[in-house]
């Protein structure tokens, strides 16, 4: 047996620490006399497309990356686009909802309210301790637009980490999925003699905020090298939780940043596309939201950005930017509204309550149309029909997850906007040709962020995620499209190529951890940006 001794220092003095070898083959023997990787890479693929349903594949891929780690991530690797979806959205929703019931082999840390006081403890039996450098944290209360799934979220976190490999290198051993389990108020999961977590409603919010406290205080005492993302928490603690942390640890929320970052970026190239076809200035536009929850401000706080960016004030950005709830267009006559509505909320407008979306487009005449309702077909015919009768170029991004939760579909919009529509979605759409001429949806997926936005982080030792880290991932991934993909008005770069886009991004982000001042790697500061280029991709994982 091989042993890696490798030098560590703690409390100033060198130690030796033993780490586990890469595996080895197995002995002669123990597999049969003809296996080859490569033609195993062959069967793996073709078993995968015998299986005539989506969730299928996902339990076939999440069993083959259970049995063989780096056959798992080749096969992804290799064929993003069609695995992409597979094990992240769509198809994660399902296997959020089935999780309890398909069950087969825990991954991940679970941790409970029952936990309390006790945390540390629990986070010290995670078998890979000193490798670890990101998690990905959700409590289950918001997945996706499915609602509260209480420990039957925890494939969000699996998927996402998974997405970090593929899409970054990130190293397997690295990663700890983690799923924090405080009740559910989900009657059906606790009637359900299967589900997996407590069977309780949730805990009130002075309990959880105390629990959040001593987890996140364990959490950066035992993994001090640790980066975390908050995933699918409810509105009220996804923006209660940022804020309360982020300063005090390495940390961003994806619903809320990466989610910006990403509509960001497509927003920057539609713009152009839609400004060029209208002759309007770029600070013309106008973006109104449907949804008004964590990922819909988090999206228009981030989208400020784009005005500021162009010279406009933070005043003057915020007055173009409108939010529509369920209740309508969000303003300071309707009446009592939740805290983190207000700073959208319409001081011009004083008239009565507008809910109907075709005649508030009317009044606001918007350039761009968000959904982030998870209200299917919100974005009917006469809606788009509107916004293509105010615009030669309209911008519409139904981003709701999963598909069948998306304000439209990408044939109804090229349909109803006779071909001339801006389009990404947060789930994927096949693409569409119309009159003679092939269209391509965008996919506005958090994975085109968040992997670079992690690895850059990581490698500059980040103390703190900020803004200017976050908005530098957006412009990264806005800058790295191809001329072909710009002369085929792509609004995102194609998924195939991220590992290239990830390195990218997590140059932008180094760069911007090292002017903000919330970098611990100096020996980064003093290399070029070729040289860092090539630090960041040696240091990508490969199966």
């Amino acid at each position: 047996m091989t042993i890696v001794l490798t030098p560590v220092w703690s409390n100033g003095v060198q130690k030796l620490k033993v780490t586990s070898a890469p595996p080895s083959r197995p002995a002669l023997g123990l597999l049969p006399p003809a296996h080859n990787d490569g033609v195993h890479y062959h069967r793996c693929l073709a078993q995968l497309r015998s299986k005539d349903k989506n969730i299928e594949k996902y339990i076939y891929l999440t069993q083959l990356k259970d049995a063989d780690p780096s056959m798992f991530y080749r096969i992804c690797l290799a064929n993003m686009a069609e695995i992409t979806p597979l094990i992240y959205t769509p198809t994660v929703g399902d296997a959020c909802l089935q999780f309890s019931q398909n069950f087969r082999r825990p991954e991940g840390l679970f941790i409970s309210i029952k936990d309390k006081g006790n945390i540390g403890k629990i986070l010290r039996n995670w078998p890979r301790i000193n490798e670890a450098r990101i998690t990905v944290v959700t409590d289950g209360s918001r997945i996706l637009g499915l609602g509260d799934l209480g420990v039957n979220g925890m494939p969000i976190s699996i998927g996402k980490l998974s997405l970090y490999v593929a899409g970054a290198g990130i190293r397997p051993e690295s990663t700890i999925p983690i799923c924090l389990d405080l009740g559910t108020d989900t009657q059906k999961f606790l009637d359900d003699p299967l589900y997996l977590g407590l069977r309780h409603k949730r805990v009130p919010t002075h309990e959880a905020d105390e629990f959040m406290e001593e987890f996140m205080h364990e959490l950066a005492t035992h993994f001090p090298k640790m980066l975390i993302q908050f995933e699918d928490f409810s509105t009220d603690k996804a923006f209660a939780y940022l804020d309360r942390f982020r300063h005090r640890y390495p940390l961003f929320n994806d619903d809320i940043q990466g989610t910006g970052a990403v509509v960001l970026s497509g927003f920057i190239n539609a713009a152009k596309l839609s400004s060029a076809a209208s002759g309007r200035p770029i600070t013309d536009h106008r973006i109104m939201f449907l949804g008004a929850g964590s990922a819909g401000v988090g999206v228009a706080m981030q989208l400020m950005s784009f005005f500021k960016l162009n010279g406009l004030s933070t005043e003057e950005a915020r007055s173009r930017i409108y939010l529509v709830d369920s209740q309508g267009l969000i303003f300071d006559g309707r009446g009592p509204m939740a805290e983190h509505k207000k700073y959208f909320s319409r001081k011009d407008y004083n008239g009565p309550p507008m809910t109907d979306l075709t005649e508030i487009i009317k009044l606001v005449q918007p350039t761009a149309l968000m959904g982030l309702s998870t209200t299917k077909g919100a974005f009917n015919q006469s809606v788009i029909e509107t916004m293509s009768a105010l615009n030669p170029r309209p911008i519409i991004f139904p981003l709701s997850n999963p598909v069948r939760l998306s304000e439209c579909e990408f044939h109804e919009a090229v349909e109803w906007s006779k071909g001339t529509v801006l389009f990404a979605s947060g789930s994927p759409f096949p693409e569409e040709e119309y009159r003679g001429k092939m269209l391509y949806p965008g996919q506005g997926n958090n994975m085109y962020i968040f992997p670079g936005l992690g690895l850059g982080a990581i490698l500059s030792r980040a103390a703190s995620v900020t803004d200017s880290m976050v908005e530098a991932s957006s412009l990264g991934l806005a800058n790295a499209l191809t001329p072909e993909e710009r002369a085929q008005d792509l609004l995102y770069p194609r998924v195939e190529r991220i590992r290239e886009i990830s390195g990218e991004i997590a140059l932008a982000v180094i760069r911007a951890a090292q002017k903000a001042g919330v970098d611990r790697s100096p020996d980064l500061r003093r290399m070029t940006d070729e040289e860092v280029r090539a630090f960041v991709k040696e240091r990508m994982w490969d199966p």
